[in-house]
């Protein structure tokens, strides 16, 4: 075992005028995560630290924060690979609850505004079970695993100079595999809406949000491709 000390931001928007930040010390085990870490703190040091988690299992995507000015999920990240000192941070984009919890409202807002849900079409018997073995599914099934965290939202620098004005990465992903599905009867209308003012074009490819995926999707590759179609759709292109 080492000692590790943990530098928190605090901050409770109804109270606090501003952050600051409190400094704890625990004994690191191996394989221990910066989560287990939070959850030492508030057992033996501190019961009043908030946080957000469920799983503890890199599933649900509910401990996202800032590690050392990463955004990263908490119970995937583990303390003997940051050093003996670890600065933990709320994501970014959103607004705080208090300490390291925050409103995940905005997300979940642009996540709605790109209509996630499958529209089917009206005859769809061609097309209602996709064989393995046609490569139809191959464009999307990469980028499928989403589990809604925010990591790519909080990282995106349009998403913080825009605000609400842009989509997002994960909901424009999200956009793309149901445009890319050929058993969707809303595939234009939401090409349409996902290319207008606030959609993919919004995107410079700074390439955060694919360094911080914890599922290895690649929301660049997503809004090329939906850039493309609405290119190949304008000028009369198959899309």
């Amino acid at each position: 075992m080492k000692e590790v000390k943990i530098t928190v931001m605090r901050y409770d928007p109804s109270q606090d005028h501003e952050p600051s930040y409190d400094s704890f010390t625990i004994e690191a085990k191996k394989n221990m995560t910066v989560l287990d870490s939070l959850f030492l703190i508030v057992e033996d040091q501190d019961p009043t630290l908030s946080f957000r988690c469920a799983c503890r299992l890199g599933m649900c995507g509910t401990c996202g924060m800032l590690v050392n000015g990463r955004g990263r999920l908490a119970c995937r990240t583990k303390i003997e690979h940051l050093g003996d000192e670890i600065l933990v941070q709320p994501m970014r984009n959103m607004p705080v609850i208090k300490d390291i919890a925050v409103n995940m409202d905005p997300f979940f807002e642009s996540w709605e505004r790109i209509k996630p849900y499958f529209v089917p079409k009206e005859e769809t018997d061609e097309f209602s079970v996709i064989p393995p073995s046609s490569g139809r599914r191959k464009v999307i099934d990469k980028n499928s695993d989403c589990i809604t965290c925010g990591l790519c939202y909080q990282s995106c620098d349009a998403v913080s100079i825009r605000g609400e004005g842009f989509i997002g990465p994960a909901a424009l992903s999200r956009a793309h595999n149901l445009i890319a599905d050929e058993r969707e009867g809303a595939r234009a209308e939401r090409l349409d809406l996902v290319t207008g003012e606030d959609g993919v074009f919004e995107c410079h490819s700074f390439g955060a949000c694919v360094e911080v995926c914890p599922k290895g999707i690649n929301p660049i590759e997503t809004i090329q491709n939906i850039k493309t179609k609405k290119l190949k759709k304008t000028i009369g292109m198959k899309w």
